[in-house]
């Protein structure tokens, strides 16, 4: 049975507009790779009282895995721990990992920068300052470090917003746990694409082709101009044997073809796999 997995995106910026939330699109295609499932993705403002309202929500409806990203800066808009703090009833603290991982962070940029030392002002020590019983996650490129912290049945990641460090920490410190998790699970994926078809002519024979194959989920995304139709169908099953990942896509696929065939469109066939190691063949 599949882990469920929901992902709190946080930050201002996502909600006006400026950012594009590709830490969402990012995280929900690597945790899918490795064979779990995205439930819920929820964006919300840089506000303590919203950040725990949205994440006691989300473990109510208890998930395995919660992430969220964005506000574990210096600034005073970087909100992130106090909200997890005040939806968990936990009290905040300067962690000693945390503050050591901090220090080193200062220290080798005073180097690099041939600074005699960086003060640790109270900014600084806030990136350190986490929720009584999270554990400090290293960020191998930039300073704050993120967390990972159990309630009840759930675990929380808390991850940075600044894309490239988000990815190095969850390939460091979360991808092993969700491999673990996910144990022999395998998402498997094929693109079929349609054209001289409309979507409202090709809705029926997707619900024929899905119970046929109860295991294979079809999602149709419509891509030409008003005249000419073009559909991309996406196929899509999570299951523990590879090979019969592999043949129930295959069988969907070959039927699906061969239905929309008969109906005068025409296809054109593309299938990627990807394993428990997020690899892609």
């Amino acid at each position: 049975m599949a882990k469920h997995v929901e992902i709190v995106s946080i930050g201002n910026e996502l909600l006006i507009g400026k950012t594009l939330n590709t830490n969402a699109q990012w995280l929900a295609r690597r945790i899918t790779s490795l064979g779990l499932c995205v439930t819920r993705i929820t964006a919300v403002h840089d506000d303590v009282k919203e950040i725990a309202t949205i994440l006691r929500e989300a473990i109510a409806r208890n998930p395995n895995f919660i992430f969220t990203t964005g506000g574990l800066g210096p600034t005073f808009d970087d909100l992130t721990l106090t909200g997890i703090a005040e939806a968990l009833n936990s009290k905040l603290k300067v962690d000693e990992k945390a503050l050591i991982m901090v220090k080193k962070k200062y220290g080798d940029l005073a180097k690099k920068l041939a600074h005699k030392q960086f003060e640790l002002t109270p900014a600084r020590i806030k990136m350190a300052t986490i929720p009584e019983g999270a554990q400090p996650l290293p960020n191998p490129i930039g300073t704050a470090p993120a967390i990972a912290i159990r309630h009840s049945d759930v675990t929380v990641f808390v991850l940075p917003g600044v894309p490239p460090e988000m990815k190095a920490i969850f390939e460091n410190s979360v991808f092993s746990i969700l491999k673990k998790a996910a144990g022999s699970l395998i998402f498997v994926e094929a693109n079929l694409c349609v054209s001289g078809i409309t979507e409202s002519e090709i809705a029926p024979l997707i619900d024929q082709v899905m119970q046929n194959n109860p295991n294979v989920y079809i999602k149709s995304h419509p891509l030409g101009a008003e005249g000419k139709p073009e559909i991309e169908l996406h196929l899509s099953t999570t299951t523990r044997d590879s090979e019969e990942a592999t043949n129930q896509i295959s069988r969907a696929k070959s039927q699906l073809s061969e239905v929309i065939k008969a109906k005068d469109g025409t296809t054109k066939l593309g299938t990627r796999m990807r394993n428990p190691e997020g690899a892609s063949f």
